[in-house]
């Protein structure tokens, strides 16, 4: 097809309500997720100019950043308690249904929303939350915003934005033993660098994504903001439409079949060329664990610490030095031989199901290693409640972990959920960098498979030994 349209172009297209000659289009939003941090000027603004929400019954809201998760009930610091409790106001107020704390179905907003079937093909998604390109897993086309934009959606269901280019990451092959869907963009993130997506929407393709179940593909299209880009997508297919079925927000019956022949229109036109294109062998992925302070320093778990003076780009040297420097790992030790002081397993990333699934085949029957804390965080209550229904929770209790409620807790420690000063984390979160976990915290990402194998060991393991 000549002229054919990328996937991001045609959910883009159809949504655009106005296009300025030389400016930003005006876009209908379909999906607005809302939590406690990024929204309470956007409401005081509503208030100030006397405004209502413009379409409260394509909002929902949820809180998650300052939600403790050893005990939800009891938020000891003043000002989360404060933003839990102006977003309860806020809510109220202007219509806005919440699932807060009093809520089955409260947890993380990239977590919870799909749950609900809040995400479908071809819609437009945002939130005050970079990582809401995690819905792009569904083969919508969804971004976090600003504040300010937060209150442009609230006020009028549209905003302001420019189109992006697209780019394509092609990952052809079959995921090994021991690799997971975290090992995957890790490589990607290696391949392409932070700033590898700036200016892009990612379209994932390939037979390893195709055969990717759809809490994977979510784990993929999360990080996708790790590469700069403002947006992931994978095109829907049957994997998506089973996982939607009889979800809270999606049409049942004939109404659903019809819904299911639109998606299927949602894909790249054979004709259409991506603006840029990276390939990957899948086959060659294996479990990785970053060392540096940024998302694309992953490296295999037998490989060294690199040396900053082998590095020729002066920039990239002193940032090497300085990641060495506040991780304090010198060159040329292996991933491997590195001691850990906390596990985290959860977050927006990987606290789905599946991940808790994944870490307990290796817990099961073994003990954290004396020296370890270790944490699971569930991404949702309903996740907890399903992991809880299979006896998930009891693997984990039992080897040593501590079982928690659902929150965003240690990967962005804006609550009570904070590691230790001058500690190593070994973390299933989204990002690494300097602080993110708490002052002085030293973050290592993985996944859940090779959290759970380093929790036994006391150290960097790869998890593949006990497979």
């Amino acid at each position: 097809m000549k002229n054919g349209k990328t996937l991001a172009e045609k959910i883009w297209n159809n949504h655009v309500v106005f296009q300025e000659k030389l400016g930003p289009a005006i876009l209908y939003i379909d999906g607005h997720i809302l939590h406690e941090v990024t929204t309470p000027q956007a409401f005081a603004a509503l208030r100030e100019k006397r405004l209502k929400v413009r379409r409260p019954d394509k909002t929902i809201a949820t809180c998650d950043h300052n939600v403790p998760t050893d005990n939800q009930t009891l938020i000891k610091d003043p000002l989360s308690k404060l933003q839990v409790e102006t977003l309860v106001r806020n809510c109220r107020d202007f219509g806005i249904t919440l699932y807060g704390l009093d809520s089955p179905y409260q947890g993380i907003v990239h977590v919870m929303a799909p749950e609900l079937g809040f995400i479908q093909p071809g819609m437009t998604i945002v939130c005050g939350d970079s990582h809401t390109s995690t819905h792009g897993a569904f083969g919508a086309l969804a971004f976090g915003i600003g504040t300010t934009e937060v209150e442009q959606v609230l006020a009028t269901q549209c905003i302001l934005a420019k189109p992006m280019k697209s780019m394509e990451v092609n990952v052809e092959g079959i995921i090994s033993k021991g690799v997971t869907a975290k090992d995957v963009m890790l490589a990607v993130l290696a391949k392409i660098g932070i700033s590898g997506g700036t200016g892009f929407f990612i379209e994932y393709t390939g037979s390893l994504i195709r055969n990717l179940n759809i809490e994977q593909r979510m784990t993929i299209c999360n990080m996708s903001t790790e590469g700069g880009a403002r947006a992931g997508l994978i095109a829907p297919d049957k994997i998506t439409f089973d996982y939607l079925r009889n979800r809270k927000f999606v049409p049942n019956g004939k109404k659903f079949e019809e819904k299911v022949k639109e998606w299927k229109k949602l894909k790249t036109d054979k004709g259409a060329k991506y603006s840029k294109s990276v390939n990957l062998d899948g086959n060659k992925i294996e479990p990785l664990v970053t060392w540096g302070t940024d998302p694309a320093s992953g490296i295999k778990m037998n490989e060294m610490v690199p040396d900053p003076k082998n590095e020729r780009d002066e920039s990239r040297r002193k940032a090497k030095k300085r990641a060495l420097n506040y991780m304090q790992i010198k060159p040329g030790r292996k991933m491997e031989s590195l001691p850990i002081d906390y596990i985290l397993i959860g977050s927006c990333t990987n606290g789905r199901l599946s991940d808790l699934r994944d870490a307990a085949q290796i817990i099961k029957g073994r003990k954290v290693n004396s020296k370890v804390t270790a944490w699971v965080v569930p991404g949702s209550r309903r996740v907890k409640m399903l992991a809880e229904k299979e006896g998930l929770d009891r693997i984990f209790k039992e080897a040593g972990f501590e079982w928690r409620w659902s929150g965003c807790s240690a990967c962005i420690a804006m609550n009570n959920d904070k590691i230790p000063y001058g500690k190593y984390c070994l973390s299933t979160s989204n990002r690494n960098y300097e602080g993110r976990q708490g002052p002085g915290v030293r973050t290592f990402l993985a996944s859940p498979l090779t959290a759970a194998a380093s929790a036994i060991e006391g150290r960097i393991t790869d998890p593949r030994i006990y497979l």
